[in-house]
């Protein structure tokens, strides 16, 4: 990898899942499964797509359609982990499946065609489609887990009437060339 476009989409995709996990660290494991009502997902459910997403979408990316023959879909949306560390393996398999593809691509690839369900891509579609899908269910997650978690829920960015403190931060810091996510996720590693 040697483009800042690859660099820029992997730390995009971390940040989501740092996000995902930030929000999921803050419930007990019944609100892990919760839903709704009968035509919304549990945070689980969501977990398991995402999961079955990533594994399908980036097994032998550039060699095999991006739906698997193997995948069962609908299976995703139905009930399967019996714990939150069921559900967490999962997740974290799908993650490092991504992760690792990407982190394994080449500039003079991403304008090699993919196919998802015989539609054809270049990686770099390919990837922005999936950019957009899983912060969609990343969105999901949190706002389950907000509901769930109430007065007890931790702000995973810019705390509540604090914009004006991070802006300051920020323009106290020189101008330099640095993704967005760096901070943060500095944060989140205790650096």
């Amino acid at each position: 990898m040697n483009t800042s476009y690859l660099a820029s989409a992997i730390k995009q995709f971390e940040y989501y899942k740092m996000l995902g996990e930030k929000a999921i660290a803050q419930l007990p494991d019944a609100a892990l499964f919760w839903q709704y009502n009968e035509e919304s997902n549990s945070i689980a459910l969501i977990v398991n797509h995402i999961g079955g997403n990533m594994l399908s979408r980036f097994t032998d990316f550039l060699t095999t359609d991006g739906e698997k023959p193997w995948r069962n879909r609908d299976a995703e949306f139905e009930d399967s982990f019996k714990s939150r560390e069921e559900m967490i393996a999962h997740w974290n398999k799908g993650w490092d499946r991504l992760l690792t593809t990407l982190r394994d691509l080449r500039d003079e690839q991403l304008e090699t065609v993919v196919y998802i369900r015989n539609d054809g891509h270049t990686v770099m579609e390919a990837i922005n489609r999936q950019l957009a899908h899983y912060p969609y269910h990343i969105g999901q997650i949190i706002y389950i887990a907000k509901m769930a978690a109430n007065e007890k829920w931790e702000g995973l960015s810019i705390p509540r009437n604090k914009s004006g403190d991070y802006n300051t931060q920020k323009f106290n810091q020189e101008k330099s060339r640095r993704h967005f996510t760096d901070d943060l996720i500095k944060a989140n590693r205790g650096y």
